[in-house]
């Protein structure tokens, strides 16, 4: 069943800043967050160097938006790519969008979309600069959407997923564990406990590219479970049908409650 209330996105690919065999992965990525109405890729298609994406162009539909490279040492690519986007920010049609490149010139693009109102999800490398991760709602790096790719692509050798860090590892990351900590404390009652969703969204507000994935877990309670800092309750909200996963510090002495 289609869900008529999902959230109306535009994805805008910076070809020439992107790799062609994560696009498959970026798209199941995307469609975590809402429906991509617009999905197109910017470059100069009459060369060569753009050849590994036609083939992907034509299998997930993606409209391909012919920039001509005027001179030297200048991304036209980008300008294309930023025009584009304010026509579909002005058309008032969408309510985020997802741009993917690892280029810091779409920082100022991010912030505008923002201003509006609109939520925007970055997609890159993990080398893409902090001003860009920082610009957007939330981002995603490329090396965590393609591992089961990897074999399959020559050009995507060098994107790997994380291996799962140890709990030792993970705990010796006063970052990480502060990060983990502040969050589920902002998000607690008075006995300590937290319902992880609103962990999570915290987590994310703070640091938009925090990602489990970055630590080689799929989900965030498999993080916070590998830590073993934290206690895990599953609880029904009252229908019996559903249960929602909560958290706590276990440096808390609170008892739960209903014990």
């Amino acid at each position: 069943m289609v869900n008529d209330n999902a959230d109306r996105l535009a994805v805008l690919i910076d070809a020439d800043n992107a790799q062609a065999a994560m696009i498959e992965g970026l798209l199941a990525e995307v469609a975590k967050y809402g429906t991509a109405h617009v999905k197109r890729a910017y470059g100069d298609w009459t060369g060569t160097s753009l050849r590994s994406w036609k083939e992907h162009l034509l299998d997930q539909s993606i409209q391909p938006v012919q920039q001509f490279a005027y001179t030297t040492g200048k991304n036209a690519t980008d300008a294309a790519m930023v025009i584009d986007a304010m026509d579909l920010l002005y058309s008032d049609r969408f309510d985020g969008f997802c741009l993917v490149s690892s280029d810091s010139d779409f920082t100022r693009l991010a912030a505008r979309i923002r201003e509006s109102g609109l939520t925007v999800y970055g997609f890159g490398e993990r080398k893409t600069p902090k001003p860009f991760v920082a610009a957007c709602d939330k981002f995603i790096y490329i090396e965590n959407l393609i591992y089961d790719q990897v074999s399959a692509e020559p050009e995507a050798a060098a994107l790997k997923a994380a291996p799962p860090s140890s709990a030792a590892a993970l705990k010796q990351d006063s970052s990480l564990v502060n990060l983990l900590r502040n969050a589920v404390e902002g998000a607690s009652d008075e006995d300590g406990w937290a319902a992880l969703a609103s962990v999570g969204h915290i987590i994310t507000k703070q640091r938009p590219d925090f990602d489990s994935r970055n630590y080689g877990y799929a989900k965030l309670s498999d993080l916070i479970r590998a830590t073993t800092l934290f206690e895990l309750d599953h609880r029904s909200p009252g229908d019996g049908k559903s249960k929602i996963l909560y958290v706590r510090d276990k440096r808390r002495q609170a008892r739960r409650p209903g014990s």
